[in-house]
């Protein structure tokens, strides 16, 4: 049962045209809207951030205390400077991230939209089996804990506290122009976007525990859906393909240019992380490789009966809904 059950309703919304919704975003509902980054001072997030600001939005940047000099970079490069305010925070400390919050509505009222970015990625494999200590035992993979700790845990007191916050929102309307005519389409109190990886859908890159946290998030994005749609909350999620910031080597750029693929920009991943926060729709996630991208969670509900076999699916989806009614706890 851990393992969880095939996906039912979970996606509010037609995904039909998955492209067409990611067209034409209503950008007007960003002016004034309050935003909140974390791991923004840096990589996509900081990209991120100024992609809002040019909108009009109002930006907490959340970042370690030791990105304090790149934020303040970041701030005085802006369009705006005025409307992007740096907050140090550990998104593993819980009165951090508490305290985060609870500035935000402070200085601007609500919290209408929260990008779930911070994350790392380890510099040595947890399969590296020739890591003893002075007694010649395998040692303790910390590294690879805290990547497990800082993708996973800090995504989940993320969306926790987003979800808790935003419940007393009143409603508003933040959707794509294609969206505009669905009658699936809906107002929300607030929107989380999570930042996971293709790493979340595949693992052959070889960094266990950043694969491992990633394929997390994924999980968190579809085991949220029940109780974020109860609150009248979107959850969506971007899952990009490599990017080059400071997170990856120069050497693997290097690598990925001679291989002749194409790179994301930070830039585009930006863009689609503002789109998919303005979506109408709830539990899907817009992979972004070389700048082309494809909603997949939709994809994986379509294709469940030809991946499992017809009797399976039908045994999953029709378990799923019997939980989704049930509730928790289960037992």
């Amino acid at each position: 049962m851990s393992g969880g059950v095939a996906p039912t309703a979970n996606h509010e919304g037609d995904f039909s045209s998955c492209e067409a919704a990611m067209e034409s975003p209503d950008v007007r509902s960003l002016v004034e809207a309050v935003v909140i980054v974390t791991g923004g001072s840096n990589g996509i997030g900081a990209e991120t951030v100024r992609h809002f600001v040019s909108h009009g939005s109002k930006v907490m940047i959340a970042d370690l205390e030791s990105t304090a000099k790149d934020a303040e970079v970041l701030v005085a490069s802006l369009s705006h400077p005025e409307k992007a305010i740096f907050h140090p925070t550990n998104v593993l400390c819980w009165e951090d991230m508490k305290t985060l919050f609870k500035k935000t509505i402070e200085y601007h009222g609500r919290i209408d939209i929260v990008i779930a970015n911070a994350g790392i990625m380890e510099t040595k494999s947890v399969f590296d089996l020739g890591s003893v200590d002075s007694e010649g035992e395998l040692q303790e993979s910390i590294e690879g804990f805290r990547v497990l700790d800082v993708n996973l845990k800090g995504t989940l007191n993320t969306l926790r506290l987003a979800m808790y916050h935003m419940q007393r929102n009143q409603t508003w309307f933040h959707q794509t122009s294609a969206a505009a005519s669905s009658p699936s389409a809906s107002p929300s109190r607030g929107s989380i976007v999570i930042v996971t990886s293709t790493s979340g859908y595949f693992g052959s890159s070889g960094v266990g525990a950043y694969v491992a946290s990633k394929h997390g998030l994924v999980g968190l994005l579809r085991s949220s859906q029940l109780a974020a749609r109860a609150i009248g909350v979107k959850v969506n999620a971007v899952a990009p393909f490599y990017t080059p910031t400071p997170t990856f080597s120069k050497k693997l750029s290097g690598m990925w240019e001679a291989a002749g693929l194409k790179a994301n920009t930070v830039d585009g991943v930006a863009n689609a992380i503002v789109q998919t926060s303005l979506a109408s729709t709830s539990g899907r996630c817009v992979l972004i490789a070389g700048g082309a991208t494809k909603e997949v969670e939709a994809a994986r509900t379509d294709l469940l009966s030809l991946w499992l076999g017809e009797s399976v699916a039908t045994i999953l989806q029709t378990a799923g809904k019997v939980f989704a009614e049930k509730g928790y706890p289960l037992n």
